[in-house]
């Protein structure tokens, strides 16, 4: 059975990006000799993906995020771009009022997305990343970085820590791990995450469906 057209339409830009690195690398080496590779990879993603906005991500957490897709890119060809980074806190408390009001409740909105005073988007610490198999590289290698994956409801999410974080089922669980008596530094996983159809078209790439259909749905 041949790949849905979407799913190959995404493989082929996917393949021109990584040609454009390469054409990139001379242009790059130009301006920064030292870091001609780096910055041909930058230059391209932010061509692949042209709405992404680096800006007010806390300079550790931009420096981590970079270079961990930097070696991505460069090392196994694969691409990761940056659906949501830095919001302000007026932003963050519209995200979350707009949660309440479809939920129903603060509590049910919790656990999908955090008022801006716990939010790590509000203190540029908190990346959502796109694609699904990108997401799937940085849960793998971003931990060299001090990028973790930090929700087991929320592939997307990564947060920039210096002590490698629990995994909690969901952004509203500070609770659970109080009562659970993890100890902080330790990596837990649980039994429920969940990772989308990657032949999903929507989970592949572009603005994934749960962006488009929940704009609150991010902590």
């Amino acid at each position: 059975m041949s790949p849905p057209r979407p799913a190959i339409k995404v493989r082929a830009l996917a393949a021109v990006t990584r040609i454009a690195g390469v054409l990139l690398v001379p242009i790059a080496f130009c301006r920064a000799p030292g870091r001609a590779r780096f910055l041909a990879c930058q230059w391209a993603l932010s061509l692949r993906f042209p709405a992404e906005d680096l800006r007010g991500l806390a300079p550790e957490a931009l420096a981590a995020f970079t270079h961990a897709r930097a070696e991505a890119f460069w090392r196994d060809g694969q691409l990761i771009g940056l659906t949501s980074g830095y919001r302000d806190a007026a932003e963050q408390r519209r995200i979350f009022l707009a949660e309440v009001r479809r939920t129903g409740s603060v509590s049910a909105a919790r656990r999908r997305v955090l008022p801006p005073e716990e939010s790590g988007h509000v203190r540029g610490l908190a990346l959502d990343v796109r694609p699904t198999e990108g997401a799937r590289w940085l849960e793998r290698h971003g931990g060299r970085y001090g990028l973790y994956r930090v929700y087991d409801n929320e592939w997307w999410h990564f947060e920039y820590r210096t002590v490698v974080p629990v995994r909690l089922p969901h952004p509203d669980a500070a609770g659970w791990l109080d009562g659970h008596g993890a100890a902080h530094g330790r990596s837990r996983t649980h039994g429920d995450e969940t990772w989308p159809d990657v032949t999903r078209p929507d989970a592949v790439d572009g603005r994934c469906s749960w962006m488009a259909q929940d704009p609150g749905a991010r902590p």
